[in-house]
């Protein structure tokens, strides 16, 4: 078998050596040995705040928020949403009336990870539209243009939850789901 020319000079160059953290030095002729930092810990990772303690439920008009068990209910029915736009309620009714910027809906729903503000204009789309924002005078959230949204509906907060509401719930949650 014959081996060509480009292989051949592959085999005669000198492959350098791998170069340790202690070949290093801050200055020509230093002796001193220095360590190279390690970089385990990724240093784009964006801190996120505390969570409050979650109410056990959260009405507004028709529905009803069971935030512990991340639920929607319109009714004593179990409304499909999807996490995300469960996530941006749960947040805009954290601190109802007041604004929550696009940036802190987006740093709370995707933590740690970057998104397109098109997402979050995606996810509010179904939320709207699952709640009937708009619908029969209904207004639950409101945008202010390039800073953020608002949950604006009256909304009350209770500490107690009725266990068979919450049981009755969870049944008709599961018949929703195929099998």
């Amino acid at each position: 078998m014959r081996t060509s020319a480009s292989a051949m000079s592959l085999e005669r160059l000198p492959w350098p050596q791998a170069t340790t953290a202690t070949q290093f030095h801050s200055e020509p002729g230093s002796d001193e040995k220095r360590t190279v930092q390690s970089t385990d810990k990724q240093s784009f990772v964006k801190p996120t705040k505390p969570v409050r303690a979650a109410p056990n439920e959260v009405s507004f008009g028709p529905f009803r928020l069971l935030p512990t068990q991340f639920l929607l209910l319109k009714g004593d029915k179990p409304v499909s949403l999807g996490s995300r736009a469960l996530e941006i309620l749960t947040v805009l009714l954290e601190r109802p009336g007041e604004l929550v910027s696009k940036q802190e809906l987006m740093d709370r729903v995707w933590p740690n990870v970057f998104v397109e503000p098109a997402n979050l204009t995606v996810h509010m789309s179904a939320l709207r539209r699952t709640l009937g924002d708009g619908r029969d005078g209904n207004r639950f959230i409101i945008n202010i243009p390039g800073r953020g949204y608002s949950f604006v509906a009256a909304v009350d907060i209770s500490k107690h939850e009725d266990r068979s509401t919450r049981a009755r719930a969870w049944q008709e949650y599961c018949r929703l789901i195929p099998s």
